[in-house]
């Protein structure tokens, strides 16, 4: 068996960001109507119309790239997900369901970061600059929701949770 380089993590990792995109892009409008607070409603209506963008960025990428845009099937961000639908069932009508809800989005973000952050160093490393430009982009957007996210949280609804 050929060892694997840097370009082909690259390109398997732009596939699984790929494929968990889309799985986030069909789980935003859940987690928005889920929601209480209306401050954190449309936080994920947001999302959901810059998680649409990020896909049509990933697409640029693999255009790029000379590839076709494919996913390929990412266990963690299923995992993430489920765990999200779980607080969403379990926690349904109570005091903590937005806080369960941001929590369950951060994961979902902190994923994201690390994936997109491992993007683009490798972009850099193999010279992928057109590349490297719209994962950054990318990259800056989750940064920013993240911190909306613990904004909110911190604001008003942990302390209206607790």
């Amino acid at each position: 068996m050929a060892e694997k380089d840097l370009g082909e993590l690259f390109l398997h990792t732009l596939k699984d960001v790929y494929f968990a995109e889309h799985e986030i892009l069909k789980t935003l409008p859940k987690m928005a109507q889920a929601a209480k607070n209306s401050r954190l409603k449309q936080a994920f209506d947001q999302h959901h119309v810059q998680t649409e963008g990020q896909i049509q960025r990933l697409q640029q990428v693999f255009s790029l790239l000379d590839q076709k845009p494919e996913g390929a099937p990412c266990e963690a961000i299923q995992g993430i997900l489920a765990e999200g639908s779980e607080v969403m069932e379990e926690f349904a009508g109570g005091p903590a369901l937005d806080a369960g809800l941001i929590a369950a989005a951060q994961a979902v973000e902190h994923y994201e970061i690390a994936r997109y952050g491992a993007l683009c160093s490798w972009a850099e490393l193999i010279d992928l600059e057109g590349v490297e430009t719209l994962l950054e982009e990318t990259l800056d957007e989750e940064k920013e929701t993240d911190l909306l996210l613990t904004q909110l949280a911190e604001e008003a609804i942990n302390i209206k949770s607790a």
